[in-house]
């Protein structure tokens, strides 16, 4: 079973949202990973200056959750972000991955 861990509102500063995820967040993955085989964190927006940050903090993860697996989703998109979602649930050999999503076709391969 995968968990779902949807990020609220973070400052706008990369530095400040870090820090807000790690004071807010950590422990709520952690608790999720306590019930779950893997866990996804979706970040509503796909914010470039946070890349680096939201990259580190889902490698060091899955590396502490290992065998168990996280991943990161970024994108406001609904139903690219679903469409992810489901992909990761079924990709056992994916972990400490961030993915950026966008669109309006996502799961749709006919388009």
């Amino acid at each position: 079973m995968q968990a779902v861990l949807r990020i609220g509102l973070l400052p706008e500063a990369a530095p400040d949202a870090a820090a807000g995820f790690h004071r807010d967040y950590v422990a709520a993955a952690r608790a999720a990973l306590d019930q779950a085989d893997a866990l996804a964190v979706v970040f509503a927006d796909r914010r470039h200056d946070h890349a680096a940050w939201r990259k580190a903090i889902i490698a060091d993860l899955a590396r502490e959750a290992a065998p168990k697996r996280v991943n990161g989703v970024e994108g406001g998109h609904a139903a690219a972000v679903a469409a992810t979602l489901a992909w990761l649930q079924g990709a056992g050999g994916i972990t400490g991955q961030l993915l950026p999503v966008e669109g309006t076709n996502a799961g749709n391969s006919a388009e």
